[in-house]
């Protein structure tokens, strides 16, 4: 067996992954990103995730910041990303379109400046324990097996990997039936006519969502677009969902549809998750015909890409020192362990029927996320951040999105470099230091900070 040595190990290139270890790594520590897949960006890139939403509150104050906002302007300077544009679907303020193979690249380049060492094409499939701590872990790769020690582990697999294989306690799922958000598989159609989506929209608004920006609409670029509630009823596919959900870009003539919904299985199951892909794959192919031969403005497009893998909106979670509650989310609640924070409302697609459940976020129109949802119980050198952090069922459905998984990544990450630095354990790190620092590296942890913007 290989052996890599390093000061923190980050498990998983998704949005949380990355700026994780960009943190980490500009800390000083020696770190090391592994990633299963032979390009990073998780579910931005393997599952067609796309836009970015959203980094700003409904009243436009921006309350996501720090790297991942160095990001938007990095893809920016490269003519990858428009930045925060209207959210012509309503639903957010903001949205933020990027150009994907831009960013495969972009974080590299980004990762590599920090001094992290990427490992692509690795496996991480054992912890090796030594008491209550991880002393290593185990990658399957195609040169063989690999054994990486660290000081400080980042869980930011989506799925608590790491966490479950290393004894940390996990939940799944909405309590009692343990059903999880459905899996989508998104995909790509080139040769749309956006201009004449529009048009319709305008002239026909009863059949899109009532929160559409209709007064603004003509003036505004088209960014997304949820309705044709009476094509889709009228159509009557074998799928669990009343409405077409579609976004721009990053060509002119390009959207990403995420319409397909796969319910009733588990992603953390070999059989369920395989079962998903083949069913998410066929939805696919019905969905795209039928917007071909019904929706205004799609009779000259055709599908372009489909996902390298579903979607997955929820699998496990860790039992943290805190779980983060809804009512925590829904009454905007403070905490004195802020690291991060969302304006992203409450988003439950239904585990079992058609419709999505929406609570928006009071007060200032933003919540935090405390330290505590990052910290685990039982293991003492791990930290978790992105999808899989300590939250309930209901207040999953906002900290999933991959803004606020960037900020607890970052988090995360700036912790893990902390405790590296000072010879201790994550739970024992001042949080008023590790904020400070957070604070020094651009993120927005106070309503105070957070800026009106004029989108």
């Amino acid at each position: 067996m290989q052996h890599i040595s390093a000061d923190v190990v980050v498990c998983g290139g998704g949005p949380a992954g990355i700026n994780a270890a960009l943190a980490a790594g500009r800390s000083g520590a020696r770190t090391v990103l592994i990633e299963r897949y032979g390009f990073l960006g998780g579910m931005s890139t393997a599952a067609l995730v796309y836009p970015w939403m959203t980094f700003h509150t409904t009243a436009g104050k921006q309350v996501i910041a720090g790297t991942a906002q160095e990001i938007v302007e990095r893809l920016m300077a490269a003519d990858a990303s428009p930045g925060h544009v209207r959210d012509t679907v309503g639903f957010v303020r903001t949205i933020t379109p990027y150009d994907p193979e831009v960013y495969k690249v972009l974080i590299v380049d980004m990762l590599r400046e920090a001094g992290v060492r990427v490992l692509l094409h690795s496996l991480m499939d054992e912890a090796v324990m030594d008491g209550d701590r991880i002393s290593a872990i185990r990658l399957a790769t195609k040169s063989g097996r690999y054994e990486v020690s660290a000081r400080q582990f980042v869980d930011t697999t989506g799925d608590a990997d790491l966490a479950q294989l290393s004894g940390v306690p996990c939940l799944k799922g909405r309590d009692g039936d343990r059903l999880t958000q459905p899996m989508t598989m998104k995909f790509r159609m080139r040769g749309v006519d956006l201009d004449k989506v529009k048009r319709y929209m305008l002239e026909h608004p009863d059949e899109f969502y009532p929160k559409t920006p209709f007064s603004e609409l003509e003036e505004l670029p088209l960014s997304g677009v949820l309705g044709y509630f009476k094509h889709w009823q009228e159509a009557n596919l074998p799928i669990n969902r009343d409405q077409v959900l579609f976004f721009t870009g990053p060509g002119r003539d390009e959207v990403l549809v995420n319409t397909t919904r796969v319910q009733g299985l588990d992603a953390t199951v070999l059989d369920d998750l395989t079962e998903g892909e083949v069913q998410g794959r066929k939805q696919v192919l019905m969905v795209a015909d039928f917007m071909k031969r019904h929706l205004p403005g799609f009779e000259g497009a055709s599908l372009s890409s489909v996902g390298a893998q579903i979607g997955v909106r929820e699998s496990r979670r860790i039992e943290g020192q805190y779980t983060l509650q809804v009512s925590d989310v829904v009454e905007g609640r403070a905490f004195d362990d802020c690291i991060a924070r969302s304006g992203y409302p409450i988003d439950i697609h239904d585990p079992s029927g058609k419709g999505v459940q929406a609570a928006w976020v009071q007060g200032d129109g933003a919540y935090d996320i405390p330290y505590r949802c990052l910290v685990p119980k039982r293991v003492v050198n791990l930290l978790v951040a992105g999808r899989c952090i300590s939250t309930s069922h209901e207040a999953l459905a906002t900290t999933r999105l991959t803004p606020s998984c960037m900020a607890t990544g970052q988090a995360a990450g700036t912790a893990a470099g902390l405790a590296f630095e000072q010879d201790t354990l994550p739970h024992a790190l001042d949080v008023r230091q590790l904020q400070d620092r957070l604070l020094a590296n651009g993120a927005l942890l106070h309503s105070s900070q957070a800026v009106y913007e004029t989108i």
